[in-house]
């Protein structure tokens, strides 16, 4: 099921929703113009590769390529960041501050079109009612910590992992959890698709079409563990889990202590 809109309006402009959306996308437009070639000498393709490999990569095999020197640089690289947390690393003189805000810029890198479209349209449906709630400040705090949560909720699950973990999916899972909680009662407009190009947009209640979202990263996530699922998909389930919760659990935290201002109404 893909959003395309929801039944509570927000009484206030969204602009750090804006802002975060903006800069995602500008970040994205950066990744796109970075080179994506390969030195045409073999011996320099092999020396980049190696002083890559070695450095910015954590021992990660990429291609010698600007891109992915980027993308290992920003991303969040779980051992990378535990060793420097700790103060042991393979890398000399590791960039430390950079590693250790690895975990923040990641949320802004996405690997692709549909990666970065499926996150956004997400946070266009759902984060201007969660920053309504919340205020501006607020939600900014509350979407920066969500994206933490879910890293190092994936990163923990495998300390030893020097494969890059990027998107603004565990950021927007906590953005989904507080919807949850603050918005129980709405309604989502969402499109199936059916027959690949025909959209029949469906009015479906939000614990709905959430639940059912959650459970199957819940069941994917589990899944992927005990090797049940396929190869590999290169989607960090457990980011979304951890972040989902840890919106479930800070919006329920704070529903009765914060002096929030009262949910739009709503049809349905």
């Amino acid at each position: 099921m893909i959003p395309i809109g929801d039944s509570p309006r927000s009484r206030t402009r969204p602009w750090v929703n804006y802002g975060i959306i903006l800069v995602n996308v500008a970040v994205f437009l950066l990744m796109l113009s970075l080179s994506t070639e390969i030195p045409a000498s073999n011996s320099q393709a092999l020396h980049e590769f190696n002083d890559q490999t070695n450095g910015v990569c954590y021992q990660v095999e990429t291609a010698p390529t600007t891109l992915d020197r980027f993308a290992c640089k920003w991303a969040f690289q779980p051992r990378e960041f535990f060793d420097n947390l700790a103060g042991r690393s393979d890398v000399p003189r590791p960039d430390r501050p950079v590693i250790l805000i690895s975990i923040i810029t990641a949320l802004f890198l996405h690997a692709g079109w549909l990666h970065i479209i499926g996150n956004m349209l997400f946070l266009w449906v759902f984060g201007d009612n969660v920053e309504d709630r919340l205020g501006h400040a607020g939600y900014l705090v509350f979407y920066l910590l969500a994206g933490i949560a879910a890293m190092l909720v994936q990163g923990l699950l495998d300390v030893n992992s020097a494969v890059p973990v990027l998107g603004a999916s565990g950021a927007v899972a906590g953005v989904l959890g507080a919807y949850l909680v603050y918005y129980p009662r709405a309604t989502v407009r969402v499109v199936i698709p059916f027959f690949v190009l025909i959209f029949i947009p469906i009015p479906v209640p939000a614990f709905v079409m959430i639940g059912l979202w959650f459970l199957q990263n819940l069941l994917s996530g589990f899944a992927s563990i005990s090797n049940v699922a396929t190869p590999d998909t290169g989607v960090a389930f457990f980011a979304h889990i951890g972040g989902f919760v840890f919106g479930v659990l800070t919006a329920g935290l704070f529903l009765r202590r914060l002096r929030l201002r009262p949910p739009p109404r709503h049809d349905g």
